[in-house]
């Protein structure tokens, strides 16, 4: 009996050694052969953890993508600092200060903070003058202060500040900057990264884009950005922002491109959208890609408290370059004009007029003495696309006809009663209207009207059958011109009996009236009627 269980347990115990062996626990006997052949517990665990290939399609031969493998020009690679690259870019960027001289008339208790002037201006400019309630200054009027709260202080003026970035462009010394930073300024300051300081000249500016273009002259040649591709630019890309936010100092912040093509209001919006913190001071300084090279211009935010919530838009490099190559050529901007007026194409009206989808710009109408009209296009045509770019909606289509060179001829498609056309048509030049207001600098000599020559587009925008004259643009309330029943749209025909056929005459018979102060006498054109009318000077007690 205890034989037969020495023999059953020798076996059990040989039976163990040679699986732990099978499975690679130890090498049985010494033969590396066939341990080594074995897969190991890991092996194996990993070969059962493989899931089973999925069945084959009859007649589709599937070849498995390599695991990670990136797409087609898809951006790789890993950043693991934004250091070598600020350093490069920053010496390129600027600090630009503003001053402006204001004046302000009426109820005053002092001038009212500026931009980047917490205090209310200088003191030696009328800067943190007496409060609400605040005692008479030492040797001053006695009567002053009841005059102010009758609204008869006169006017006053005080300095005001404001602060914004720039980028150098060239190394001569152009600066490309905002529009709402420079573009009313007086004097205009800019510090170097190296802390040299320099007055700076507008050499352009154009308030549909917001850019302005600044120049400062210096012997030595100044460090300067290499400007990108923004079309180029995909959303999720990383970017860099780097400015003088609240006057701290250069600073730079990071994040990535949120959105493209956002449209804020503006004819010829196309924003790059980004969470790089963006803050006030940060205006004109650039929005930088990780190659170094500039993408946009920093110019808003979306913001509830005046900082940054995260939304930030920047103007695309690609449009700026155009802006800015005008404006160091001719000190303007020369848009391209092609005579319409459109509107989006919703699911219903797409519905209505026959198309798959809403796509393109809705005719809504065209000057017949315009390049669309001339070329065919009518009302209620929709355009797809314009000289080979696809017109995805109504924003698209103005920023293209902008950037066409004039006299260009271009093909334009169309979609008319269902059916497919392409048009030639010659691009015209858009003309930006003059404006001139009825002021005189003498005392009640404000006739409180805004007046301008009528181009297509007033002509359109105010249903005037005539394209030359003078036409009223706005009338202020309460003002002589508004007494006198004038209305935005009527066309002035006369002054005093001298006819009146362009701004110039306007200008120079207004002038010439105010001096006299008398009352004037004009006559307008409202609709298919004229009429006379009689503005009185202002300031002159009304009747």
């Amino acid at each position: 009996m205890v034989k037969k269980i020495a023999a059953v347990a020798g076996g059990v115990f040989i039976g163990l050694i040679i699986a732990f062996a099978r499975v690679g626990a130890f090498p049985f006997w010494g033969s590396d052969s066939d341990a080594s052949k074995a897969p190991s517990a890991q092996q194996a665990q990993s070969a059962q953890a493989e899931p089973l290939p999925a069945p084959p399609v009859p007649g589709i031969h599937v070849v498995p993508a390599a695991p990670n493998a990136p797409e087609p020009n898809e951006k790789v690679g890993v950043i693991t600092s934004f250091a070598p690259l600020v350093k490069r870019m920053i010496p390129a960027v600027v600090s630009v200060r503003v001053v402006q001289d204001v004046k302000v008339s009426g109820m005053l208790a002092g001038p009212q903070a500026g931009p980047g002037d917490d205090n209310g201006g200088d003191n030696d400019n009328g800067g943190g003058g007496e409060g609400q309630g605040g005692g008479m200054p030492p040797g001053g009027d006695p009567f002053d202060q009841l005059r102010r709260y009758f609204g008869q202080g006169g006017q006053r003026e005080y300095k005001q500040h404001g602060l914004g970035s720039g980028v150098i462009v060239s190394a001569d010394g152009y600066i490309l900057t905002n529009n709402h930073v420079v573009g009313n300024a007086e004097e205009i300051h800019v510090t170097l990264e190296d802390k040299r300081e320099f007055t700076a000249k507008v050499i352009g500016k154009d308030a549909k884009t917001d850019l302005g273009l600044i120049k400062i002259d210096t012997k030595d040649a100044l460090p300067v950005a290499t400007l990108g591709d923004s079309n180029s630019t995909d959303v999720g890309d990383w970017v860099i922002a780097i400015g003088n936010p609240f006057d701290v100092g250069m600073t730079v912040t990071a994040g990535i491109v949120s959105a493209k093509g956002r449209i804020l209001g503006g004819d010829y919006d196309d924003f790059i959208q980004t969470d790089a913190s963006i803050n006030p001071g940060n205006s004109g300084g650039p929005l930088i890609n990780t190659r170094g090279e500039v993408i946009g211009i920093n110019t808003a935010i979306y913001s509830r408290t005046g900082a940054n919530n995260g939304i930030g838009f920047a103007i695309p490099i690609d449009m700026a370059r155009n802006v800015m190559d005008q404006l160091k050529a001719h000190g303007r901007v020369v848009r391209g004009w092609l005579g319409v007026e459109i509107q989006e194409v919703t699911p219903d009206l797409a519905q209505s007029f026959g198309m798959p989808k809403p796509e393109g710009a809705l005719v809504a109408s065209a000057d017949k003495d315009g390049p669309a009209g001339k070329a065919g296009i009518e009302r209620g045509d929709i355009v797809l696309s314009f000289n080979g770019h696809p017109v995805d909606d109504e924003h698209e289509l103005p920023a293209l006809v902008a950037q066409t060179p004039i006299n260009q001829k271009v093909p334009v498609e169309v979609v008319r009663n269902g059916k497919h056309m392409t048009l030639e048509v010659t691009i015209g030049e858009r003309k930006e209207p003059q404006v001139a207001s009825a002021k005189s600098e003498e005392p009640g000599g404000n006739w409180g009207m805004q007046v301008g020559d009528i181009t297509p587009e007033i002509a359109q925008q105010f249903h005037l059958e005539n394209t030359k004259g003078v036409v009223i643009q706005k009338v202020a309330p309460d003002s002589p011109s508004a007494e006198a029943g004038l209305q935005p749209g009527d066309v002035v025909l006369e002054i005093n009996h001298n006819k009146i056929s362009a701004l110039a005459d306007f200008v120079a018979k207004a002038k010439q009236a105010q001096s006299e102060k008398k009352p004037a006498l004009l006559l307008v054109q409202r609709g298919g009627a004229t009429l006379y009318t009689v503005v009185k000077p202002g300031g002159e007690a009304q009747g």
